[in-house]
């Protein structure tokens, strides 16, 4: 019997990986949950699930969450635990599904320990890829991607050897502003890019795809997990996200990964591959569909793809720095600080005062992010960052 830890089982992937769990029936079992504050929804799930564990992040979320499941046995209420619950002796599976720099403790905790990550938190990657990786290695853990364009390259690679692929291709729906002009896109408000025209995902996540920083981040992450060089990832946009991701080998085919816009199907073939089961997410009907179209990116109207490409290439320090510098531009948007369109222009002026440092610890990725955030939040106010 498998048995699941969800890290952000709250959230819009946590709450999909645990469908996903109970729709593949007893053989898998849920002994961990973990949230940040969101006591009622976590109560909810550990009523439903009746893991071993269920984790907040603070004493206060702890208390509450004790009193709702005083009458649950065999719950125990942790604060702060995300780490401890990835490394659980018990566990098989640790799904990864924070949002943001929290993400990066468990994912390496989860490693260490030599369990299979299930990983959608890409941030831990773009922060720290040469160390998850190497720590993966070593440890003999294994790394599942979660992201349906990373879950489509780990598939299609299953065609060939690593050294016989040519380059791969990630997709992207575009988001909704795709073919706004520059003012309109000074104009948008957190409400319209809260409006995903595909998929549907958390707040941040979904303010990502709409400034296409979601597949910046892609970029360093793919070329960590699959151990490419920033020439060999290419993107391209695709409105109708049934082509999820392609891979491109040296004897010119391509082979792709299609279906439906549901993050149901990565999730569970991150649980149970090699093997196939049947899921929850309806297959796909290309008749239905009628036509799929792909088009180079505007690089111009969305300079996130060119950071996320430099960072690819820089490596060391830089992408700890770029993930810190998005989250605290994303985060003033959403609070009506900062427009739009100068969410990338505050992450390009505070990655253009960075020294990237090569191959950094733990200590020194996590002061490149300290010292971001403060840049960053410089940078909000005109003036005082160029």
């Amino acid at each position: 019997m498998p048995n699941i830890v969800v890290l952000g089982s709250t959230g819009s992937i946590g709450r999909a990986a645990l469908e996903v769990a109970a729709g593949l029936g007893s053989e898998y079992r849920v002994v961990a949950i973990s949230a940040r504050d969101s006591v009622d929804l976590l109560a909810e799930q550990a009523h439903r699930f009746h893991p071993r564990y269920a984790c907040v992040a603070d004493e206060v979320a702890a208390q509450r969450l004790r009193q709702k499941l005083r009458h649950l046995a065999g719950t125990e209420v942790l604060v702060d635990g995300g780490e401890r619950l990835a490394e659980l002796p018990e566990a098989d599976v640790v799904v990864a599904a924070m949002v943001g720099a929290a993400g990066l403790g468990p994912a390496l905790a989860a490693v260490k320990a030599g369990k299979r990550l299930a990983l959608a938190n890409k941030e831990a990657l773009v922060m720290a890829g040469h160390l998850v990786m190497g720590e993966a290695r070593r440890r003999g853990a294994e790394i599942v991607p979660v992201d349906s364009e990373h879950s489509a390259i780990y598939q299609a690679l299953l065609a060939g050897r690593r050294s016989e692929v040519e380059h791969v291709t990630l997709t992207a729906s575009g988001g909704p502003f795709y073919r706004c002009s520059a003012e309109e896109l000074s104009r948008v408000t957190a409400a319209q890019a809260l409006e995903h025209p595909t998929w549907k995902m958390g707040p941040k996540v979904t303010i990502d795809s709409a400034t296409l920083m979601n597949k910046a981040l892609e970029v360093i992450e793919a070329s960590w997990l699959f151990g490419l060089e920033a020439e060999q990832i290419k993107i391209l946009i695709h409105p109708q996200s049934i082509v999820h991701s392609m891979v491109t080998f040296v004897d010119g085919s391509t082979i792709a990964q299609l279906g439906t816009p549901d993050m149901q199907t990565p999730i569970q073939y991150a649980l149970t591959s090699p093997a196939r089961r049947k899921g929850l997410a309806a297959a796909l009907d290309l008749g239905s569909v009628g036509r799929l179209t792909f088009e180079e990116p505007d690089l111009e109207r969305f300079p996130a793809l060119r950071l996320g490409f430099a960072v690819a290439r820089a490596k060391g320090t830089s992408g700890a720095v770029l993930n810190a510098a998005n989250e605290v531009a994303v985060a003033a948007f959403r609070a009506g600080r900062l427009a739009f369109s100068d969410i990338v222009t505050v992450v390009e002026r505070t990655l253009n005062r960075h020294t990237p440092l090569p191959e950094p610890d733990l200590p020194t990725v996590l002061a490149a992010d300290r010292w971001a955030r403060e840049e960053a939040e410089k940078c909000l106010t005109p003036n005082t960052c160029s």
